[in-house]
């Protein structure tokens, strides 16, 4: 390849009439000419190669933000339905608890037969309870489990544009 040094003290043979030799010139001229094509065509090949870069790493970047914000849109719904949840749990809780209390004010009164049927509408209440904490508990491990994968996805974009 030819360099700007070599163009520079480039020097053709004379002619006798004060000229310089017709083909040295153009046999000079034929090898600028090869090379100032080739990196003309190697400047426009990485021209095309950054733009196309360009619009990829613009696209993985709104990828990542969009998957951020879905991620922090998750973790927002996650903890209002944790904290809704914990909330349901907490006027059950209170009502079952106010319910024991009037069954057994009532079932001073009434019969073995009466206090047996409350025990078990005790009992009943309180499996039910324990169902709704099961409950709870099934959908904060899903609500993690997203975060979690969402989080890796995150990463693995990252590490893709690295």
């Amino acid at each position: 390849m030819i360099t700007p040094l070599d163009i520079e003290n480039k020097r053709f043979s004379k002619q006798m009439v004060n000229g310089y030799n017709v083909e040295d010139v153009d046999d000079f001229l034929d090898e600028l000419v090869e090379d100032y094509g080739k990196n003309y065509k190697e400047l426009a090949e990485s021209k095309n190669v950054i733009e196309k870069l360009t619009k990829d790493l613009e696209q993985y970047r709104n990828i990542e933000s969009t998957l951020n914000n879905t991620l922090l849109m998750a973790q927002k719904t996650a903890d209002e339905v944790k904290e809704v949840a914990k909330q349901q749990a907490e006027q059950i809780l209170s009502d079952a608890k106010l319910q024991a209390e009037e069954i057994l004010k009532q079932a001073k009164g009434n019969s073995e037969d009466k206090l047996r049927e409350i025990e078990q509408q005790i009992v009943m209440k309180e499996r039910r309870m324990e169902e709704v904490k099961k409950q709870f508990d099934v959908y904060k491990a899903k609500m993690e489990s997203l975060l979690i994968s969402q989080e890796e996805l995150i990463k693995e974009i990252n590490k893709d544009d690295e």
